[in-house]
């Protein structure tokens, strides 16, 4: 494009607070694309919520979605376990990705050295005496992640909680979703049926959010 087009076009995003300038005269993003990208978060949940809900019916747990932010994960939406101790995690809540379950999914995603530049960013704190703290051993897990379709966290973030993770798959931004519970009732030999759903729902999740980029988008609770 010329020159002057494109000073134009970035002078127009400057002034409605896209971009903005450095002193130094270089260009950055500007603070209106926070808004931008809460909308985005707020739809994609208002669209998954009807799948995490039937998670919950179909397993009795609590139902997430999880979206990647930088170098953490952050949790876009969750339905609750009905019962009364259950898994509960704030909506909003950014979390390290080499400890839990969506992290790990979506960790699995990227290439080696992508995973090693993540991790030397922000680090692999000790969150229970299960959490992996080595990139080596934590590499090696990612890779039976990425073949067999899922992750777990097991006692990894929080002591005593099992959760287990699918991505959402061709999803732009990077999304999982996940079902999480007390060990006692997330057994391990009720998780291949739980990837199953998780599968399941995952799939009709990323088929809607294709058709919905050709129709309106659903209007986010107030």
């Amino acid at each position: 494009m010329p020159l002057s087009s494109i000073h134009r076009l970035v002078r127009t995003l400057v002034t409605r607070g896209y971009v903005r300038q450095l002193p130094s005269r270089r260009y950055v993003l500007g603070p209106r694309l926070i808004h931008l990208g809460e909308i985005a978060s707020q739809t994609l949940a208002t669209w998954a919520r009807p799948h995490l809900s039937a998670l919950v019916d179909a397993v009795g747990e609590t139902a997430n979605l999880a979206m990647l932010d930088g170098d953490r994960v952050v949790y876009a939406a969750q339905v609750p376990s009905r019962h009364s101790m259950r898994m509960f995690t704030e909506v909003g809540r950014r979390v390290h990705l080499h400890c839990t379950g969506v992290g790990k999914v979506l960790l699995a995603g990227l290439p080696d050295d992508g995973v090693r530049e993540v991790l030397a960013r922000a680090g692999m704190p000790s969150r229970t005496p299960r959490t992996l703290t080595d990139p080596d051993a934590l590499l090696s897990q990612l890779h039976r992640v990425a073949a067999q379709g899922y992750a777990l966290d097991d006692g990894e973030e929080e002591e005593g909680v099992r959760c287990v993770a699918v991505p959402v798959p061709g999803g732009a931004p990077a999304a999982a979703i996940s079902v999480s519970g007390p060990e006692g009732r997330m057994a391990m030999d009720a998780v291949p049926r739980v990837v199953s759903l998780l599968r399941s729902a995952a799939a009709a999740l990323a088929a809607e959010l294709t058709a919905g980029r050709d129709r309106p988008a659903p209007v986010p609770p107030a």
